[in-house]
Order: structure tokens, then C-alpha cells, then sequence
């Protein structure tokens, strides 16, 4: 039995576990005494707080209950929040306005009862830090620089998600033949580390209040050590242990959904494994690998499907991780997650399950600790919901999706602009999508007074209960199969997503899935609306072929010394990525993505 295996086993069993401590609550008098006791100084420690009409809530909002079997339900089946299992959050309080002249308290630390493995998490509240990161690229380093400051410059924390264009992706220099064109095409081209110093000029990149996420995978650990090199040259060695944020590097995902593999999956993953084990030692803020299933959920799959591939993902790469000989409690805490949110009933508690199924899995099948169990996720409204067709109401789309992914405690969030089926988002757009975020947290008092404001419905429950069953015979299949990677050699999450990426455009052909202004309350105006399209001008296309051209030359025989260095590290099956962060100093991405395909070849699809 493999991992994944285990897992299915491990959340079977912790469920037989709940519905026993539920029993015993109901037949052991003092174990039944203790959770109430326990409940009643919950509710009393919890603070009051007060809306601006004076309206008096609990900073943490609790289920009327007050039968023993009902409160052992609730605290070992969903947990406080920050508390295992983590079903309702992974920290005890988000979004929520700072604590003013209330009543201070905690929420009383967990009575695990016998034979119980859960401990108080001792996860406490977190430095007050906006969840927005809105995700920008375009044109040239200088021209996303300047976008990154435009969208940062009302918030206290800069979180920036860099998006890269095509060339970048599939690790191309700006300069080969039959590129030009794509060059600053829907995400930022980067060549260099000059190219990296531009992109995050004037951003203090050791700042606790600072983090970069950046979405790319196939040469992701390039990239990786491109930013490292780029934040030594602006701030010193010394910064390198204080640099936050997080890098995608998510080869499965790709494999199964996206399509930007450069490498073979085995050298992929070890490249990978290598900057893991790098970062995880030298790195104790940085996430490297954001495992992603915002991609297979644009590719087409149902909700389950996305949350299962993209949980057995994490518990394939845990498992790899874990035969490099890197401590669980060292690469445990260091890993993230990237779900979207559409509008299926699923996403009502989606993330929540996740969290829930992770948690029990890095526990009971890992070992790993507090901190390693932790689903730290952020969530993308879906982009797939988006449509051309009436456009503007992709703001209400929008929003909905914000409500959704903000009831399932997402830790950070990005909204999408109403104009993406068009182009690269506009300024005005951008900041509609900005201000959709800034209105449902700081506007509205949905979230900022109380915790657990909208959470455990009947509903939202039922939901909870065929979401997660649908998960674990998901897993089920995966293990039949051989496991993850076998699976993925058989193309079998490739074909499910098809399946369902075709069911659903068939729905939404037939009319039995609704799209409001395409196939439902169209008003019959076929026009396209006037959108300006955000293009980069052939010249500044020209400047960064130029400036690559200019970077090779100056350092050419520096550039063959370290890729030989390199190749040679390598082919001795070393960790390479010390060599990489070298390399990248002299080397352009196309010249070592270059050198590196000839020593382990290049990704060949599966057919």
C-alpha cells in the first residue's frame, strides 16, 4: 500500500474515531462532564466585540449546542479554528479586525480524551495581514514593476503574484527563433537576473511585510535561483534567510492539466526535489512548491476532481520528499496549495474538506507535527467562469466566488478582473477587482467581527459530508492504479478531466448548465464590446532581445564555465540547485534550460 493509500485509511479511521468520542461523550458521564465543562469556558473566554451599529458579537462564532455527544462532534470532527483538524481554519483568527478595547481571552486548550493524538496546535492569532494578492505580468520586468506598485500602494503588506509569458514558461530566451512575438504576451518575460531586479525594484524583499509568489513550474528552480541571486545583488547575502513568498514548481499538475513541462517527469522531480531541499535548509519562510489545482480546475475537471488530484499530488510530492531523507517537520510547514473557486455547490466547502483530509493525512500516514499539518491555501476566483458575453457581469461572478472562498478560510486570495476573456487586465479593471476584495473585508462586516460567521450550516455540512466520500474514491482509484505517478504515466487524471471539461461545454450547449447572458437572459447582441487590448509594443519587445543579446556577450566564457560546472554536478546526481544559483549569475534561462535538456532530455507528452 502506498501513501495515498494510508491516507484513505487514516481519514476512514479518524472518522470511526469522532463517531466513538461522540458515543462516549453519551455514555462516560465525566468524559461527557469534561468536553461541556470545556465548552463553557470556550464560550466564556471567546471576546465580545461590536459592529459599528453597536450590535455586540463573539469574536468566534459557535454552534447553540450544548448535548456532550454534539460538542464532541463538533471539537474533534471540525476543530476550533487552529485547532486540528482545521476544518473550519488553519489559524484561530482571519481577516478580523485588530483587537481594540475588548474583552482579551483564549478559546481554552483542547481536552484530546483518551486514546486521542490530537494536541492544542498552539497556533494564536496572526499579525494582521491583508489576504489579498492579485496576480499581474505584462510587457517587460520595468513595465510589471510598475504595476506592482500600483496595486500595492494602499496595502500595508505587499504580497505580488508574478505572472510570466510563454517563452518564460516553457524556459525559452526572448531571442530564439519564432518567439518575438510572444515576448510580454499575457505575463512578463524574464531572460536574466537583471530581468529579476528589475521586476521587484524598489520592493524591500527581506521585509517581513513583503512575500513574492510566482506562477511557473517547468523552470521553476531556475527561476528560483534567479530570484535569490537578484535579491543578493540588491540586499546581501544575509537576505536570503529572510526572503518570503512562494514559487509554484508544481510538475504534476502540469503533467495532468497545464502542459509546460520542459524536462522529462523524473528529472522535473528531481530538479524540483533538489530546490526543496535547498530552501527547506537555507530558506525557513519560503514555500517552494505551491501545489496546484486552480490549472486542472481551468482545464476542465469537477471540483472533486481538483481537490483529489491536487491532495494526492501533495501527498505524492510529501512522499518524494520524505525518501530524499528531508524531514517531514522540515518540508511539512514549507508546502502551500493553489485551489480556484467557480460557482458549483461543491466550492461551498471545498477547501474546508481539503484541509480537513490533510491534516489527518500528514498526522497519521506522515507523522508530521502541528505546523506540517497545516493545508495553507490560496484560492483564484475561477477563470473558467469568466465570459465575454455581457462581460460586465463577470463582476457579480466575481464576487460571489470572493463570498465562497472567504467562507472556506482561504489564507490568501486573488479576484479576477471582469475584462480576462478579453486581455491582460486593464488598470480600471484590476482595481474593480481589487476593491470587490477590499468591500467584502473591510467594507461589509462579514468576516471582520467574527470568525466562523457563516460556517456550519445544514447545508454547508451535507455538502462537506458527499464532497469529502467523493475525494477518498478518487484516491481510492489513484491507488488501484499504482499510485500518483502511475497513474499519471497512464494518463488517467489527463483523461478524467477531459471527460469532464467535455460534459461541461455540452451542459452549458444544451442549456442544462445556465451561463446568465451566453445561453440564458441573452439580450440578443452578438456585438463584441469596445475593449482596448493590452499589448507590448514591438520595441520593447526589440529592448529585451537586446538587452539578452548584450547580457550573453558580457559574459560568455563565464556563461560555458558554470553550465559545464553545472552539467557536470548534474550527471554526478548531486543536488544541483548550488550550482543553479551559480549558474544563473552568467547564464540567461534558455541557455541553461538548454544545457540541462542535453544531459536528461526533453518532456515528450504521453499519448
Amino acid at each position: 500500500m502506498s501513501k495515498l493509500g494510508q491516507v484513505v485509511e487514516a481519514v476512514e479511521k479518524y472518522n470511526g474515531f469522532v463517531l466513538n468520542q461522540v458515543k462516549r461523550a453519551r455514555s462516560n458521564e465525566k468524559f461527557g462532564r469534561e468536553l461541556s465543562d470545556r465548552w463553557t469556558e470556550i464560550k466564556s473566554k471567546t471576546p465580545v466585540t461590536h459592529t459599528p451599529t453597536g450590535l455586540p458579537l463573539p469574536r468566534l462564532a459557535l454552534p447553540e449546542i450544548d448535548e456532550p455527544g454534539e460538542i464532541a462532534r463538533y471539537l474533534f470532527g471540525e476543530g476550533l479554528p487552529g485547532e486540528f483538524p482545521f476544518l473550519n481554519g488553519a489559524y484561530r483568527e482571519m481577516y478580523l479586525e485588530p483587537v481594540r478595547a475588548i474583552e482579551t481571552g483564549s478559546y481554552g486548550k483542547k481536552t484530546s480524551g483518551d486514546g486521542a493524538k490530537e494536541k492544542a496546535s498552539g497556533n494564536g492569532a496572526q499579525p494582521l495581514e491583508e489576504p489579498t494578492r492579485l496576480f499581474s505580468g505584462l510587457m517587460l520586468a520595468e513595465d510589471t514593476n510598475e504595476r506592482f506598485h500600483y496595486l500595492t500602494q494602499h496595502q500595508r503588506t505587499h504580497r505580488l503574484s508574478t505572472a510570466f509569458d510563454g517563452p518564460t514558461l516553457y524556459g525559452i530566451d526572448s531571442d530564439a527563433d519564432g518567439v518575438f512575438g510572444k515576448i510580454g504576451e499575457g505575463g512578463v518575460a524574464i531572460d536574466t537576473v537583471e530581468d529579476m531586479v528589475r521586476l521587484y525594484d524598489g520592493f524591500d524583499l527581506g521585509s517581513p511585510n513583503f512575500s513574492a509568489s510566482m506562477t511557473i513550474s517547468g523552470p521553476a528552480p531556475i527561476i528560483m535561483a534567479m530570484y535569490i541571486a537578484a535579491a543578493k545583488r540588491r540586499f546581501g547575502p544575509k537576505v536570503v534567510p529572510k526572503l518570503r513568498g512562494t514559487i509554484q514548481a508544481d510538475i504534476f499538475k502540469e503533467v495532468q492539466a497545464q502542459n509546460e513541462t520542459i524536462f522529462p517527469i523524473e528529472a522535473s522531480l528531481r530538479f524540483l526535489t533538489d530546490m526543496v531541499e535547498f530552501t527547506t535548509r537555507e530558506m525557513p519562510r519560503w514555500y517552494p512548491i505551491s501545489i496546484s489545482g486552480y490549472h486542472i480546475g481551468e482545464a476542465g475537471s469537477t471540483p472533486v476532481q481538483q481537490a483529489a488530484y491536487t491532495l494526492s499530488n501533495g501527498f505524492a510530492y510529501a512522499e518524494m520528499f520524505s525518501a530524499r531523507g528531508i524531514p517531514v517537520d522540515q518540508f511539512g510547514p514549507r508546502l502551500s496549495f493553489f485551489l480556484d473557486c467557480g460557482l458549483d455547490a461543491e466550492y461551498i466547502a471545498l477547501a474546508r474538506v481539503s484541509r480537513r483530509i490533510w491534516a489527518v493525512g500528514m498526522r497519521d500516514a506522515f507523522g508530521a507535527a502541528s505546523r506540517g499539518q497545516l493545508f495553507k491555501l490560496h484560492t483564484q476566483t475561477s477563470g473558467r467562469s469568466l465570459i465575454a458575453a455581457e462581460f460586465k457581469n463577470n463582476l457579480t461572478r466575481t464576487a460571489a466566488e470572493l463570498m465562497l472562498a472567504y467562507m472556506n478560510a482561504t489564507n490568501s486570495c486573488h479576484s479576477n478582473s471582469a475584462d480576462e476573456p478579453f486581455t491582460t487586465p486593464s488598470e480600471e479593471w484590476i482595481r474593480l477587482a481589487a476593491h470587490g476584495q477590499a468591500i467584502l473585508l473591510e467594507e461589509s462586516g462579514i468576516f471582520k467581527h467574527t470568525m466562523n460567521m457563516l460556517s456550519g450550516s445544514p447545508g454547508m455540512k451535507a455538502v462537506e459530508r458527499a464532497v469529502e466520500a467523493a475525494i477518498l474514491d478518487e484516491f481510492r482509484e489513484i491507488e488501484r492504479l499504482g499510485g500518483v505517478l502511475a497513474a499519471v504515466e497512464d494518463r488517467y487524471q489527463r483523461s478524467q478531466i477531459q471527460s469532464a471539461a467535455h460534459r461541461y461545454e455540452q451542459q452549458i450547449y444544451e442549456g442544462t448548465r445556465p451561463i446568465i447572458g451566453l445561453n440564458k437572459y441573452r439580450d440578443g447582441e452578438d456585438d463584441a464590446p469596445e475593449i482596448k487590448l493590452a499589448r507590448t509594443p514591438r520595441a520593447r519587445q526589440q529592448l529585451q532581445v537586446d538587452r539578452l543579446k548584450k547580457f550573453k556577450k558580457k559574459n560568455a566564457g563565464k556563461a560555458k564555465r558554470a553550465l559545464d560546472k553545472l552539467v557536470d554536478v548534474v550527471e554526478r546526481g548531486e543536488n544541483c540547485f548550488p550550482a543553479l544559483l551559480e549558474a544563473v549569475e552568467v547564464s540567461s534561462l534558455g541557455q541553461i534550460t538548454g544545457r540541462l535538456q542535453e544531459v536528461v532530455g526533453r518532456f515528450r507528452p504521453m499519448v
